[in-house]
C-alpha cells in the first residue's frame, strides 16, 4: 500500500462498496430498483414474528400499527464452509454478523483489495448498529437457554468479528447513535484515515429486525408508518417503515488510492457530527438549530460552498416532525446564494426500501455514490402531495418525482448525505464525483443505455496478445458458479465489454485473493476467453503461459506484475459466488439430519456392511449399479438432473452426504 498524505481536511476515496437491502443484493441491483421506482417494502414474513398476534389498526399497549416494513428475503443464508464455521457454530451466530462477513468480503473484492494482503495491517473497522434482536430472543427463552456461546452475539463483538476473521489490527468499534450510527461510523473512519491511524478502513451498517419490540415502542410514540411506507416530504407522512440492511464501504486516503491505481467510486470531501444539545425542548425532539450547525460544519470541513451542491440524500424518514425541520435547514444553508433556476434536488432512499435505522445512513451513501457515477438522481417515492406547512414556492428545493439527469458542468458533481438519530446526534457527509481518470465518468451514451438495457455496450479494444484469466474459490461448486458468472460478464451484453481483456485478466490475477480450488484459461479477446471458459480443460497454446498456468493451479507463487507489466488498470469483476444454506438454531441440524437420512436410507439398501462418515463407498460395496439407483432417487427427490460424472468423484459416505445437502440446497434455489 502506498504512502499517503494525512491532514485534517484530506479527502478520502470510496474504493469499494457492497450492500444487501430489501429488493437488492448488490449496489447495481439497488440502482436498477431505484431507477425503476420500486417500493421494496412488504408484509412481515412469518420467520420474523407473528404479525397477526401483535397488529392493531390503532395504537394499543403491546401492539404494532403496521403489518409492513422492509425485509431481506433470506436473512438465514450463509456460506459457513467459506468462513470455516461448523453447522452448529453458524446456526448459533447472530445473522447480522453472518451477513456482515459476506458483505465485507464483497466490498473488498469491489475495491480490488485482496483480503489476505490486509492481514496484520492497521486496517480499521467501524460498524453502525443498534439491534441485538437475536441475542434478546435467546434471553426471552429463559435463563436456562443462555449459554457461553451467546458471548459471540454481544453487539460489541460485531466489528471484532471482521477484525478477527481478516486479521485487521487497527481500530475496531461499534457505533450506536440510533439512526445516524452508520454515517457516524463513516465520519469516524474518515477521521482515523486523516490522522494516519489506519491506511485503510471498512465502514459498515447492519440492521435486522427480528422482533416486534421496537415497532411496538414506535407505535406508542407515533413514529411508525401505518402503511409501512416512508413518505418523505408528503402531506400524508406518518412515520417510517423499519427495514433490514447490511452495507459496507471500503475507504482509503485519496492520494493513496490514486497512487495504487484503485477504482475511485466517489470522494468524501468532508463530514461533521454534532448533538442538538439544549436547543430543543426535550432530548428526543429534533432541533432546527442543531441541523443548521451540522450542515455548516460539514461544508466548512469539505471546503465546499453549500450553494454549489447538486443534490442531497436526506435523512428523509417521513416523520411529520422531522421532515419540515430537515427541509427548512437544507433550504437555509444550501439555498443561500443559489441561482433561482437551479433548485436543490432532495430525495430519500427510505421511500424505496424503508428506514434501515442504524444502517440507514450508509444505504443513503451508497445511493449517492451511484447517483454521482451515473450523473442521475432517481425519483423519491410517495411524495404525491407536498406538505402544507412548507412554502414550496419559496423553498429552493425540489423532491424529484422521476429519474433526473444532473447538470453537465465543468466541475465534479457535489452531493451531501444526512443522518439523524433519536440520540439527537446529527451527521452529514459531503461527497464529490470521482475524477474521470481514476473513477467512472458518466457519458451521454451510458445515460442513454440506461433506458435500453438490452443493448450491448461498446466493446473495449483488445491488443491481440494472449493473457491468462485465473479464477479461484473455496469449493468446486463455487468455482463452477464463478465460471458461469465470468461467461455472462464477458458475453456480448456483459459489463466486461467496457474493459480490455488484458485489464480483466490483470485484475483477476492481482486484485483477488487466490483460494484453494482454481481454474485458469487463456485468451486475447473477450470471445477467446468465453470459448476457453466454455471448455476450461483445453491446454494453454502458449508454452510460457502454460508454465505460469500450471504454477497457479498447483498453488505456487506467481509474480503477476512481471507477467502483465505496469500499464494495466484495475477494473470491476464479478464478485464471489456464495454457496449458502439457511442457518437457524435447531433448523440447520434438522436439515443436516434429513439429508443424511435420505443418503443413509439408500446406502443401507446396498451397503454390504456397517459404515461411518469416513467409510469409502467402494469398501462398503457401493458399486456402479448402486450409484445409478442413488442417482435416480436423488433426481426424484430434488427434481434436478444429477451429473453422473460428479457422483463418480464422490468417494466417502461423508462426501456423499455433503453432496446430497448441496444438491438439495440447489433445488431450493431453483
Amino acid at each position: 500500500m502506498s504512502k499517503w498524505t494525512t491532514g485534517p481536511q484530506q479527502p478520502v476515496a470510496v474504493v469499494g462498496m457492497s450492500c444487501r437491502v430489501p429488493g437488492a443484493a448488490t449496489p447495481d441491483e439497488l440502482w436498477t430498483l431505484l431507477c425503476d421506482e420500486v417500493d421494496a417494502t412488504g408484509e412481515t414474513p412469518p420467520d420474523r414474528y407473528d404479525v397477526d398476534a401483535v397488529y392493531s389498526e390503532e395504537p394499543a399497549p403491546g401492539k404494532l400499527v403496521s403489518r409492513r416494513a422492509g425485509y431481506l428475503t433470506d436473512m438465514t443464508a450463509f456460506d459457513a464452509k467459506f468462513f470455516g464455521m461448523s453447522t452448529s457454530e453458524a446456526a448459533e451466530l447472530d445473522p447480522q454478523q453472518r451477513l456482515l462477513m459476506m458483505t465485507a468480503w464483497e466490498a473488498l473484492e469491489d475495491a480490488g483489495q485482496p483480503p489476505d494482503q490486509l492481514a496484520g495491517s492497521r486496517t480499521g473497522v467501524f460498524v453502525g448498529n443498534g439491534r441485538a434482536d437475536f441475542l434478546e430472543s435467546v434471553f426471552r427463552q429463559g435463563l436456562d437457554a443462555v449459554t457461553a456461546g451467546q458471548f459471540n452475539n454481544v453487539r460489541s463483538v460485531i466489528p471484532a468479528r471482521l477484525s478477527h476473521y481478516f486479521d485487521l489490527r487497527g481500530p475496531s468499534m461499534l457505533v450506536d447513535t440510533a439512526c445516524s450510527s452508520s454515517l457516524v461510523a463513516v465520519h469516524q473512519a474518515v477521521l482515523s484515515l486523516r490522522a494516519g491511524e489506519c491506511p485503510f478502513a471498512l465502514a459498515a451498517g447492519v440492521n435486522l429486525t427480528l422482533r416486534p419490540d421496537e415497532g411496538v415502542l414506535m407505535s406508542q410514540v407515533g413514529t411508525l408508518s401505518a402503511d409501512g411506507r416512508s413518505k418523505f416530504g408528503d402531506a400524508a407522512a406518518d412515520g417510517h417503515a423499519p427495514s433490514d440492511a447490511v452495507v459496507v464501504v471500503a475507504l482509503k486516503p485519496l492520494a493513496a488510492a490514486v497512487a495504487d491505481g484503485d477504482r475511485i467510486r466517489a470522494v468524501i470531501a468532508g463530514s461533521a457530527v454534532g448533538n442538538d444539545g439544549h436547543t430543543s425542548d426535550t432530548i428526543l425532539n429534533p432541533s432546527l438549530e442543531g441541523q443548521l450547525d451540522i450542515l455548516r460544519w460539514a461544508y466548512e470541513d469539505a471546503g465546499v460552498k453549500p450553494s454549489e451542491v447538486d443534490f442531497i440524500e436526506a435523512h428523509g424518514s417521513g416523520s411529520p416532525q422531522l421532515d419540515p425541520l430537515e427541509l427548512t435547514a437544507l433550504a437555509q444553508v444550501l439555498g443561500e446564494g443559489r441561482s433561482p433556476d437551479r433548485r436543490l434536488l432532495v430525495g430519500s432512499v427510505k421511500s424505496n426500501v424503508g428506514h434501515a435505522e442504524a444502517a440507514g445512513g450508509l444505504v443513503g451513501l451508497v445511493k449517492t455514490v451511484l447517483s454521482l457515477e451515473h450523473a442521475q438522481v432517481p425519483a423519491s417515492l410517495h411524495a404525491d402531495t407536498p406538505r402544507r406547512d412548507l412554502d414550496w414556492d419559496e423553498l429552493p428545493i425540489e423532491i424529484p418525482d422521476k429519474l433526473r439527469d444532473l447538470p453537465d458542468i465543468d466541475r465534479p458533481l457535489l452531493a451531501g448525505v444526512s443522518g439523524q438519530g433519536a440520540s439527537a446526534l446529527n451527521a452529514h457527509v459531503v461527497l464529490r464525483q470521482a475524477d474521470p481518470v481514476s473513477g467512472r465518468q458518466p457519458t451521454g451514451l451510458s445515460r442513454m443505455l440506461r433506458h435500453f438495457p438490452g443493448r450491448a455496450q461498446q466493446p473495449a479494444e483488445d491488443d491481440g496478445a494472449q493473457y491468462l484469466l485465473v479464477l479461484s474459490a473455496r469449493s468446486p461448486e463455487a468455482l463452477e458458479a464463478l465460471r458461469l458468472a465470468y461467461l455472462e460478464y464477458l458475453g456480448p451484453d456483459g459489463p466486461g465489454g467496457e474493459h480490455t481483456a488484458r485489464d480483466i485478466c490483470y485484475s483477476a490475477a492481482t486484485r483477488r485473493q487466490h483460494l484453494e480450488h482454481r481454474l485458469v484459461v487463456m485468451g486475447g479477446t473477450h470471445e477467446e476467453l468465453v470459448t476457453a471458459l466454455e471448455d476450461p480443460d483445453t491446454p494453454a497454446a502458449n508454452p510460457a503461459l502454460a508454465v505460469i498456468a500450471n504454477r497457479f493451479r498447483n498453488g505456487q507463487r506467481v509474480n503477476w506484475d512481471v507477467v502483465f507489466g505496469d500499464e494495466c488498470r484495475y477494473v470491476p469483476l464479478p464478485t464471489y459466488r456464495w454457496q449458502t444454506r439457511g442457518y437457524w438454531p435447531g433448523r440447520a441440524e434438522d436439515e443436516a439430519a434429513a439429508d443424511a437420512e435420505l443418503t443413509d436410507q439408500i446406502l443401507h439398501q446396498h451397503a454390504r456392511t456397517e459404515f461411518q462418515s469416513e467409510s469409502r463407498l467402494a469398501d462398503i460395496g457401493i458399486d456402479s449399479l448402486a450409484k445409478l439407483k442413488l442417482m435416480v432417487e436423488l433426481q426424484k427427490k430434488t427434481g434436478l438432473d444429477v451429473d453422473p460424472e460428479k457422483l463418480d468423484k464422490v468417494h466417502t459416505v461423508g462426501e456423499l452426504r455433503q453432496w446430497t445437502r448441496e444438491l438439495e440446497a440447489a433445488a431450493r434455489h431453483e
